[in-house]
């Protein structure tokens, strides 16, 4: 079980690595600007995570490959995807949209692990998927996606629940992985598609 954690946390960290390198692309970032963005969108959520839980030193730090992971990934798009500036609008939101559904049920994984209830690893799986993010848009000087958007939060906060009574109902691990991220990347891309979101909290409301 925990070499396929492992495995997914490495793709995960790819994917959102990917993103990182796509929004660096977007806003003329030099190669180390690029690297910057990638590592924070990959490592920011975890590191969060593993401060609270009290997890130290953090994940990269005791397993540098996940930094090996960041770093081949810019070094794979450069070499191979020569435009990044002129990928579809559609392609960062729904790799972030994979990202945020692998790093949810990773989050909340490792603090049922630490001996923490459904609560806490449903708050650290959402800590874990939009952490990194929410970092990468504050770089670009721009409102982070969660804040934003379509349903997003939402969807690592779904995912996060249906692992969590998987793993309290003794449903088999890969039973339960698959269905928490499905559910969290059906529901992120299906917001994507149908512009599903969150009642908007305006100014105007407050003065009536």
């Amino acid at each position: 079980m925990m070499d396929w954690i492992y495995f997914f946390d490495l793709v995960g960290t790819a994917v959102f690595a990917l993103t990182g390198i796509l929004a660096a692309a977007r806003h003329n970032m030099d190669v180390f600007g690029a690297l910057v963005l990638a590592a924070v969108t990959a490592v920011g959520g975890g590191t969060v995570r593993d401060i609270a839980l009290g997890a130290t030193p953090v994940f990269w730090i005791t397993d540098p490959n996940y930094i090996y992971v960041v770093m081949l990934t810019l070094l794979l798009t450069m070499l191979f995807w020569k435009t990044p500036t002129k990928a579809p609008k559609s392609v960062l939101p729904i790799a972030d949209a994979c990202g945020l559904a692998l790093f949810c049920v990773i989050g909340a994984d490792k603090a049922l692990s630490f001996g923490h209830d459904g609560m806490i690893a449903v708050i650290m799986g959402v800590i874990t998927g939009v952490g990194g993010g929410v970092i990468r848009d504050i770089l670009c000087r721009q409102v982070p996606m969660v804040l934003r958007t379509e349903i997003y939060a939402t969807a690592a906060i779904l995912g996060g629940i249906v692992y969590t009574l998987g793993i309290e109902f003794n449903w088999h691990y890969s039973v339960t992985a698959g269905l928490a991220l499905l559910s969290a990347l059906t529901l992120r891309l299906a917001a994507l598609y149908w512009h599903l979101s969150l009642p908007i909290f305006r100014e105007q409301q407050l003065k009536d």
